[in-house]
């Protein structure tokens, strides 16, 4: 942990997706300090959320004050649960692609076509991507497949072939953002207005209007613009910059 102590921390247990989240931090990191904190499963280890979650109290001990989680499914629901667990270390939650059943994430949506079609593994991965990305040209197919197969090796999500995982919805005492997109087809516009049920005064429900399961790859500003807005409507900061104009 460096001297000062950043703003903002994001939560990435998806190391093969980092591409994906890179856009967004930079355009954040320029209005405010924003810390990156990285898990990276062991081959070894058994998939699971116990592990993850006492690294990052680990972490967020050596705080001096309240910061704001932000995360993108599996670790936006790494980051949920963090805040569930220990709210007096989280100032917001702001979760991106996690729907109201926080656990669904595209590994889940992946062995359920796998019980449901007979097709092989490449056939379903190329199913996914299109659904996580839209149409892709054969080369860029090829290439987010590869990625697809790493994060089913190397991310905590807490599903298998042989079980899935469900995690109960419920209102977090902290601030909440949570944004999707409209296109998405594995957190879709129902999943997300899911989450109205358990909103306190202070939260929020933000849609994008393209973009996919990675909207804040492909709209880093517009997204970033309603996660400023959030981070300064709870609380007017000097160390967070005004939401810069269109």
């Amino acid at each position: 942990m460096s001297a000062v102590q950043p703003n903002v921390l994001w939560i990435s247990a998806s190391p093969s997706f980092g591409r994906f989240d890179r856009p967004l931090i930079r355009y954040l990191s320029h209005q405010t300090s924003v810390a990156q904190w990285e898990y990276f499963q062991n081959p070894d280890e058994p998939s699971c959320l116990e592990i993850p979650l006492v690294l990052l109290h680990d972490y967020l001990k050596s705080c001096s004050k309240p910061i704001h989680l932000i995360g993108h499914g599996v670790s936006g629901l790494l980051a949920l649960l963090y805040a569930r667990q220990h709210p007096e270390r989280v100032k917001s939650l702001t979760l991106l692609a996690v729907g109201v059943q926080p656990a669904i994430d595209w590994q889940s949506h992946y062995y359920a076509m796998c019980h449901l079609l007979p097709c092989t593994r490449q056939v379903i991965l190329a199913k996914m991507v299109r659904s996580l990305f839209g149409h892709q040209e054969k080369y860029s197919t090829q290439a987010l497949i590869g990625l697809l197969e790493q994060d089913l090796n190397t991310s905590p999500s807490p599903h298998s072939l042989y079980q899935q995982t469900s995690i109960p919805s419920a209102q977090v005492s902290v601030p909440l953002l949570v944004c999707g997109s409209k296109d998405d087809l594995i957190i879709d516009p129902t999943a997300l207005e899911g989450w109205q049920a358990f909103l306190k005064e202070s939260d929020r429900i933000w849609e994008c209007p393209s973009g996919h399961h990675f909207f804040h790859y492909y709209q880093p500003q517009l997204v970033g613009r309603q996660i400023l807005k959030f981070w300064q409507s709870r609380s007017p900061e000097p160390n967070i910059l005004e939401v810069p104009a269109h």
